[in-house]
């Protein structure tokens, strides 16, 4: 998970470096991207799957290295400060104090983040609910006609250029909550698209024609750069303030469609 990653950014001395690691964090891949990053990989690269996937988290480094060389040389200009840590002596931990240090952290975790990311995902929630589906409509009917659908296809000329659609779209604005919701939104989406009861979604997926190659390896480095997650940007703000999390929302999916319209048109040629 990249909140604690942003989290522990608090133990750098430097008020420069902390705010340059905490905006250059997300780019890195959290484990809540690996369903995505499977079903793509073993459903449109079957015989380079794991190639893909290390390629996801080389990239990942690669784009946080550069950011760091354009951040140092533009809003985080200067020397770094040397960062030195004196570490505590070794004891073999007592189970009580495991315990109490577990419960500590992760009550100090469940106060800074659950308020908003519950209000957040109460909101992706609604958008994606109502207005409410009529009687008998078709669930993917339902998602099309929902704010969230409509917000898809409002947001469908931006994806475009990657080669992706509005269910695309859809799919990409629902992983604001949680990255893990991308899969099972997919699912409903092309839900009506299974050519057979016990079709899997790599399956439709590969039938429905709106991916290619080259798209869905555009969709996976979107995802790997795009708008981190809701927990993400409450922690951001937390340490950082409010600034830094809208710069850290803006600048990270300008980043994340720049990087995807490259590596598609570069598959493109391949």
């Amino acid at each position: 998970c990249t909140v604690p990653g942003v989290m522990a950014s608090r133990t750098l001395p430097s008020e420069r470096d902390r705010k340059m690691t905490i905006l250059l964090t997300p780019f890195m891949s959290c484990s809540a991207k690996l369903p995505i990053y499977s079903l793509f990989a073993v459903t449109f690269f079957p015989d380079h799957a794991a190639l893909v996937m290390v390629g996801l988290y080389f990239l990942g480094i690669a784009v946080g290295i550069l950011a760091a060389f354009a951040l140092k040389g533009t809003l985080f200009r200067g020397e770094a400060v040397p960062f030195v840590m004196e570490l505590p002596p070794y004891r073999m931990p007592t189970m009580r104090a495991t315990l109490s240090h577990m419960w500590d952290k992760s009550a100090q975790y469940l106060r800074k983040m659950g308020g908003l990311i519950l209000v957040a995902s109460l909101f992706v929630w609604f958008l994606s609910y109502f207005p409410r589906p009529v009687a008998g409509e078709p669930e993917i009917e339902h998602y099309e006609n929902s704010y969230l659908g409509q917000l898809g296809r409002w947001c469908e000329p931006a994806v475009e250029p990657l080669g992706l659609n509005w269910k695309a779209g859809v799919a990409i604005l629902s992983g604001v909550s949680a990255k893990e919701i991308v899969v099972s939104t997919l699912g409903v989406l092309y839900s009506q698209d299974a050519t057979a009861d016990d079709a899997s979604l790599a399956q439709t997926l590969r039938e429905s024609g709106d991916f290619t190659p080259a798209s869905a390896l555009a969709f996976l480095v979107f995802v790997l750069l795009y708008f981190p997650c809701i927990a993400t940007i409450v922690a951001v703000r937390n340490e950082a303030g409010r600034g830094w999390a809208l710069a850290s929302m803006v600048y990270s999916t300008a980043v994340a469609w720049f990087v995807a319209w490259i590596v598609y048109h570069i598959a493109l040629l391949l």
